[in-house]
């Protein structure tokens, strides 16, 4: 798993650290890690049964600690990527947190309500949007994940330009991401047919013909454990 995505887990919730009471962690914690980092990994890749899989895993032994807290850590991960990916219907309330809102802590509501695209208390959410104030921060968040998260947000509150379309684009298209490159493809061309940019519209097609599909058929989120 690469430090990008680790620091991205890492910074919804110390997952690892959070309940730790001596040198050796519970196994939950190193099986959960392990699972939601497969779980990122597969779905950034567009291989859905895969990707489901991992994430019953991973939330599996979340749940096992009785604690909404830990599995909002799952839930929250698994909203932010279809907010990455443009998976997110407009409205959407991350529906798999929902239950868990109550007894989750103030950080992950607040998470939450930012993955909606409400304002938030930037101080309340992860460290790599310390930086983000709005379209002309986007690309001062160096880690590509949180990047594609933030724009992914500016999308659902109608605040993204052309520009930013195109930094989610190439952001995705460097990290070799089919999922989320298909979708910000699609925006990039119904974007620049709207603006009468034929050119963009048809490059970004042809782009997204190189991709093919998503494999799994479903992309559906897994049922909850």
């Amino acid at each position: 798993m690469s430090r990008m995505r680790l620091s991205f887990v890492a910074g919804m919730a110390v997952l690892l650290s959070a309940c730790a009471s001596g040198p050796t962690p519970p196994a939950w914690q190193a099986n959960a890690k392990t699972s939601l980092d497969a779980y990122i990994e597969a779905w950034l890749r567009g291989e859905t049964r895969l990707a489901n899989a991992a994430f019953a895993r991973a939330r599996g032994e979340l749940a096992s600690t009785g604690q909404a807290e830990q599995v909002a850590v799952a839930e929250l991960t698994r909203c932010a990527l279809d907010v990455a990916s443009v998976a997110a219907a407009e409205g959407d309330s991350c529906p798999g947190f929902a239950p868990l809102a109550a007894d989750a802590g103030e950080r992950s509501r607040a998470y939450a309500a930012f993955l909606t695209g409400r304002a938030v208390d930037s101080s309340l959410l992860p460290a790599q949007y310390g930086a983000f104030s709005g379209a002309a921060s986007l690309s001062r968040i160096e880690a590509p994940l949180p990047r594609l998260i933030a724009a992914g947000v500016l999308l659902r509150r109608n605040a993204l330009p052309p520009e930013g379309v195109a930094l989610a684009v190439e952001t995705a298209s460097a990290q070799g991401w089919r999922r989320p490159l298909l979708a910000w493809l699609g925006v990039q061309a119904r974007v620049a047919s709207a603006s009468g940019d034929v050119a963009l519209a048809a490059q970004a097609r042809r782009r997204a013909a190189l991709l093919g599909g998503i494999h799994g058929n479903s992309a559906a989120p897994p049922d909850s454990p």
